[in-house]
């Protein structure tokens, strides 16, 4: 079973995601929207199934992170989700949250080895 396609999003916190996010548009160029900003890549050799990284600043204070005290929050793209929380529980991970589901996908949060807070997305393409 594959677990981790790619990753789906890049989050960290800053004192002004506003005023980092126009940073990142003046300088480096990016296209941002209300989140952040949106990259397009291709999922496979062949070009033909487009998929999406997220890159998003949040408020320092935000407490989304949360139970890591990390300052940044990594997203990754998985298929069958569910399935793979069914294996995630056997193997003794730590799960903080029920799936929730989406018009764009389904996400879970989980921890790893060192109470960093992970984001599992399965995108609805």
């Amino acid at each position: 079973m594959k677990k981790v396609t790619g990753i789906g999003g890049v989050f960290f916190k800053c004192k002004d995601p506003k005023t980092t996010t126009e940073w990142y548009q003046k300088h480096l160029g990016f296209t941002t929207n209300p989140y952040g900003a949106s990259f397009d890549w291709f999922e496979d050799s062949d070009g033909i199934k487009k998929a999406q990284t997220q890159w998003t600043p949040f408020k320092e204070t935000s407490n989304y992170f949360e139970p890591s005290k990390k300052d940044f929050m990594m997203n990754y793209r998985v298929e069958n989700l569910e399935s793979l929380l069914v294996e995630l529980k056997k193997e003794g991970v730590t799960i903080l949250d029920n799936l929730e589901i989406y018009d764009y996908g389904k996400f879970v949060h989980i921890l790893d080895n060192e109470g960093n807070k992970i984001e599992l997305w399965e995108p609805i393409d």
